[in-house]
């Protein structure tokens, strides 16, 4: 039983730790974390020799409450937009939108027009973002998960099984990232 239970253990994926050094993604790009104390509490995105940065500014211990702010204020941002868009191609309109970090959800979309999304999501690449956003907006219209609403979510994101594929594949790794 000892070698099966550490066989098992090593196929479990590892909590990467927010911290400078790391590369974490930001919208699907992989981004070096840099700490710069020189500033106060900001976060820049920039590029070196060696690729894209994400510049943490202020003290060392603020530094993942940083970036995982950074995201959601990105986020907020981004999907919003995205919302706008998609309600407005199906002619409905989202009562509320709301970013939480939850750790077995995506989105969710509430019978009284709520939409929720982690905003962890802003990690994966922009397509990806957009057929989350898509999905629930489709809920809208269609509460389920049959064959009008797969078709509704074709028509706002025409690679829907492509990005539903990636998220499967990739999103556990996302959201195994340790922000605290």
């Amino acid at each position: 039983h000892q070698d099966w239970l550490e066989q098992r253990l090593a196929k479990v994926p590892t909590r990467p730790q927010v911290r400078p050094g790391i590369k974490i993604p930001v919208r699907g790009v992989a981004h070096r974390i840099v700490h710069d104390p020189s500033k106060r509490g900001t976060v820049t995105i920039s590029r070196d020799e060696r690729g894209p940065l994400l510049i943490v500014h202020g003290e060392r211990v603020h530094l993942p409450r940083r970036i995982a702010d950074y995201l959601k204020r990105e986020a907020k941002r981004e999907i919003e937009k995205l919302v706008v868009k998609h309600t407005e191609a199906l002619g409905k309109r989202a009562k509320a939108i709301r970013f939480k970090d939850t750790s077995s959800r995506w989105g969710s979309c509430t019978s009284e027009g709520n939409l929720s999304f982690s905003w962890r999501i802003m990690m994966a690449p922009a397509p990806v973002i957009n057929y989350l956003v898509a999905h629930e907006v489709a809920h809208l219209k269609e509460m389920n998960h049959g064959p009008k609403f797969w078709k509704l979510c074709e028509k706002l994101c025409p690679d829907t099984d492509r990005c539903k594929d990636w998220l499967k594949r990739n999103g556990g790794a996302l959201q195994a990232i340790v922000f605290d």
